[in-house]
Formats: structure tokens, sequence, C-alpha cells
């Protein structure tokens, strides 16, 4: 049984990693910097409008605050895949159109390393690059405009190992080193030319973020958790390469530029959360500082950053071989995330409603979740587009027992 629960897992990873090539969307607001800024979380805090800051949890993985890793059950070995799809329809000044696409967004392990220790590692993309423009342009000599197309691609990947240590039985801290990395590439070409300008950046450089927790009875039945995180300013360097390409995709000119850079600024959390093991409730800030960080273009700049996010959820409890365990669990939550990015003197808003329900598997070692988001991200006017948008998040959670032995017969 357990060959055919890693079997499929590495089945779903594969198709995963497939979808990801399967580019539909196309937004305008992913031409900026590094691109669209991941701002959700794909566990199990999805359906709860991504929070999850003060939450300490023994059955999932929350990266939300490398310090809950401290509270995974010993002897288990955790494993996670989600997998994201999204609809999406545009409008604005002349425009009105759909798109959809599938990704994978995040492949997560963790484990209790010691009795006061978790570990938590895992990949899931931070930025998307995904845009195609078109616009007018006269060429000298000629009275007659031509098509400009400009085509952005890539993204910044995060790569995390994260460690969780209670330090005593209310209070616990965190640390979680990331690296990012990955490809930012635009293409241009005018009009029928065949030839292709590329710019392609690769940019690399270690992130790190600390966290805290405090969890406590404040009555019989009901306990209080606190947390708080801190991800450290990080400048990360941009190396770029000029590319001349033909129709045959043969590269006629090429050469290094100037290397750029692009500051990630300093996030700062906060979280809440209220439980008596059936009823949840949750609440998370965060807020980034940019308003003095990175060039600004002819049309966008960056502003201090804003996200706000509450949900409930219901536990249903279950019973196996005479113990009570955690069932079906369904959620329900908000968000409202006040982008850093400021396109014609408006700062660019994102504001969404989730659902999300999670059910287990009959001997409670996979568990399948599903969470659904509806929301709204931009406005129409000058160099604006709105996105009305509806995603679909898939999480499969494998836990496993590690050292068991078993007893003599």
């Amino acid at each position: 049984m357990r060959i055919k629960l890693y079997s499929g897992f590495i089945l779903l990873l594969l198709c995963s990693t497939a979808a990801k090539a399967q580019h539909g969307l196309n937004s305008i607001y992913s031409a900026y910097g590094i691109g669209d800024l991941e701002s959700r979380d794909y566990s199990r805090n999805f359906g709860l409008g991504s929070t999850g800051i003060g939450r300490r949890h023994t059955g999932y993985l929350n990266e939300l605050n490398p310090a809950s890793y401290s509270a995974l059950p010993t002897q288990n070995f955790m494993f996670d895949v989600s997998l994201k799809a999204q609809s999406i329809n545009y409008s604005g000044s002349g425009i009105s159109q759909s798109s959809g696409d599938v990704n994978f967004k995040r492949l997560a392990i963790g484990f209790k390393a010691a009795k006061f220790w978790g570990i938590g590692a895992g990949i899931t993309p931070f930025s998307t690059v995904d845009y195609k423009l078109n616009n007018q342009q006269f060429v000298i000599g000629t009275g007659a405009p031509v098509t400009a197309t400009t085509t952005g691609t890539g993204g910044i990947n995060r790569a995390y190992i994260s460690n969780g240590f209670q330090l005593s039985k209310n209070f616990s801290v965190g640390v979680s080193t990331a690296f990012l990395f990955g490809p930012l590439n635009t293409s241009e070409y005018v009009g029928s030319d065949s030839l292709q300008t590329q710019h392609n950046q690769y940019g690399f450089k270690p992130n790190f973020t600390l966290g805290a927790q405090y969890a406590g009875k404040i009555s019989k039945d009901w306990q209080l958790g606190l947390g708080a995180t801190y991800r450290f300013q990080t400048k990360m360097k941009l190396q770029e390469k000029l590319n001349i390409v033909d129709e045959n995709g043969t590269t006629l000119y090429s050469k290094d530029q100037d290397p750029s850079s692009f500051t990630l600024p300093v996030e700062y959390g906060a979280g809440i959360v209220l439980t008596n093991g059936t009823i949840t409730w949750v609440a998370d800030y965060k807020h980034q500082l940019w308003n003095t960080l990175n060039e600004k273009g002819a049309t966008y700049a960056y502003q201090d950053g804003q996200r706000y996010s509450t949900g409930i959820e219901y536990t249903l409890k279950r019973q196996y071989f005479n113990q009570t365990y955690e069932g079906t669990v369904l959620q329900a939550g908000f968000s409202y995330n006040q982008t850093p990015l400021v396109v014609s003197s408006t700062q660019i808003k994102d504001v969404s409603g989730t659902l999300g329900v999670s059910l287990p598997s009959k001997n409670g070692q996979l568990r399948y979740y599903i969470g659904l988001e509806a929301g709204q991200r931009g406005q129409t006017g000058t160099a604006l587009v709105k996105e009305t948008y509806v995603n679909a998040v898939f999480n499969f959670s494998l836990r496993d027992i590690w050292f068991f032995k078993r007893l003599a017969q």
C-alpha cells in the first residue's frame, strides 16, 4: 500500500511539472519589477484567506511561520504537493477577454528531528512573469505604423529549509533559509521582422525569515495563539544577456550586459488564533516596506504594501480504533491585499474570498484538500486592467510513520 501511495505522488508531481508549461495567462501587472509577487499560501491555510502566522498545528506544514514546525508530531514524515487551476477575465479600455491555466504551486516535506526541533523544506513560486504587449510604433522614413510585440516569461522560485525550535511549553521560534532564483526573460520584435531581441536575466540570492509563536490556554476549552514574522531585506543581483535570434531560433548575436539589481524589502507580519479544537478563528496582518526601494519607471512605482486576512475553520471529529482524530475540515476566509505596485498613480488592490475543505483517507495517512477563491485585482483606467478571477487549489498531503519498531511475536 505504501509503495502505491509514493508512486501516486511521484506521478502527480510529474503531471504538475507538465502542467506548468501550459501558459494561458497574460497579466500586465507581471511586466513590472521581478513580476507578480506571490501573496498566497498553497497549504491548508489557503481556504482561510492564506492566514496562519499564529497557528501551530500537528496536521500540516505551515510555512507562513517557521516557528510552527516545532509542533510537528514525533516519528512522522509529511509530504505535500499542491496544484492551482485559474480562470481569469480581463476588462479595460478596449479589452475584454478570458484565459485559464494550471500550474504547480508547492512541493514540501517536514519531519521532527528532535523532541524540540522540527524541520520543513520545499519549493514554491515567489514571483511570476507572463505577459504579451502590443503597441504601435512609427518607423523612420515611413508614415505607416507597425505593431511592436513584447513578451515576458519566467519568474523567481523560492526553495527553502525551515527550522522550528520549542523553547518552552508555550513559546517557539524559527528561521527559514530561502534561496530565490530564476529567469526573467523579455522578447521583442517589430512588425513582420523575423529577428527577435531577447533580454534574458537571471537572479539568485539567499533570503532569511525569522518567526516566533506563543500558544497557551485562556480557559478550560479555548486556546490562544500569537505569532510574528520578520523577513530581512535582500538585494538581488540580476545577470543579463542580450541575444539577437532569427526565426529558426539561431542566435546571431550575444553579449553579456552590465548586471542590474532589485531590492526585496523588509516584511513583517503578525497573527492571532483562537481555537477550542472544533472551531478555529485566525487573522493575519503583513506590511512590506517598499517606499524608498528600487528605481521608478515612467508609468509605475513601488509603495508600502499591506495585506489583511482572516478565516474560520470547523473541524469534524472521527473515531479510529477507539481514538479521536481530525476528520473533515471546512473553511471560509477573506483577504484584502494593497499590493506595492503603483501604476498610473493608482496602487493595485487585490480583494478575494475563499472556501476550503480537507478530507482524510480511511486510515488517516492521506489527506485531500480543495480550496476555492474568487476575487478581483486592479481596476479599469489608463494603463490599468481589471482582473476578475476564480482559483482552485488541489493539495495532497501524506503522513507516514518513521522508526516504528514492531513488537516481537
